[in-house]
């Protein structure tokens, strides 16, 4: 109840004005105004994008964890190695990109060194969303990495040992074997990584790029603060909120009926 009731109490507010009508009621102007602002749209379709960079951000955790798993050489470092990231502030993670993404930085130093010219990875708006959030997943996976490693422990020894003997390959391992036996676990880290990409950019947002260049690489909760924040108008954020709530609910739904059907059909 203690986590219903400020949520029931932020949707009744995006029903009410800012400003001269602070507090009056004023119907779905609120979610008009959202959806008529082209700073909104775009975080709506970045939002878009996420979803479909999604089975990416999963899919490097759930593959290191495999092999990781299979007790690959060195596998007790990469363990270390790779959740290592996870533990560290956002505002770090971003100030370490912008100087490694810079237009002289290092990486573009090495692009030009091997003859590919220079790209403006946080300057062009075409690029900017996708540097952000492959950052983000760098920062984050370890976290995933875990719960991976975790659900593996509850994996039947036996099925991995007769798909060895049956000389199955890898990839049929990982199909057959490890993404059925899983279908909990990758369900888990599908729902929370969505979540964490929707709601838990925002410090890398805020260093690397201020939502630009042009409103670029803008995500709702973005939006949220620079309403409630810049603009003062916290009934606009507490509706912007309310959508970006049920954009979780829907695609965590989704996810979760597409997984359990590839489950049964593994």
């Amino acid at each position: 109840m203690l986590r219903l009731w400020p949520l029931l109490l932020g949707v009744n507010f995006s029903f009410t004005g800012d400003g001269e009508r602070d507090g009056m009621a004023v119907g779905l102007d609120n979610y008009t105004e959202l959806f008529d602002d082209p700073l909104f749209r775009t975080a709506l379709r970045n939002v878009g994008l996420l979803v479909l960079l999604l089975p990416l951000a999963v899919a490097i955790p759930g593959l290191l964890a495999t092999f990781i798993f299979l007790r690959v050489p060195g596998h007790r470092f990469f363990r270390s190695v790779y959740f290592f990231p996870a533990v560290l502030s956002p505002v770090i993670v971003g100030a370490i990109f912008n100087l490694l993404l810079a237009f002289d930085g290092p990486l573009n130093s090495v692009l030009d060194a091997v003859g590919i010219g220079p790209v403006d990875w946080l300057g062009d708006p075409d690029i900017a969303i996708f540097a952000v959030v492959g950052v983000h997943v760098w920062a984050t996976f370890g976290m995933g990495l875990v719960v991976f490693l975790a659900g593996f422990s509850t994996l039947d020894p036996a099925l991995l040992d007769a798909a060895r003997v049956d000389g199955a390959s890898l990839p049929r391992v990982i199909r057959h074997v490890v993404v059925p036996g899983l279908t909990r676990t990758i369900q888990f880290v599908f729902v929370t990584t969505m979540i964490g990409m929707l709601t838990s950019m925002f410090g890398l947002l805020y260093v690397m790029t201020s939502g630009g260049p042009e409103g670029s690489t803008y995500l709702p909760e973005f939006y949220v603060w620079i309403q409630q924040g810049q603009m003062n108008r916290p009934a606009l954020a507490s509706a912007a909120s309310t959508v970006l709530f049920l954009l979780m609910l829907v695609v965590g739904l989704a996810q979760i009926g597409l997984l359990r059907r590839a489950g049964r059909e593994g």
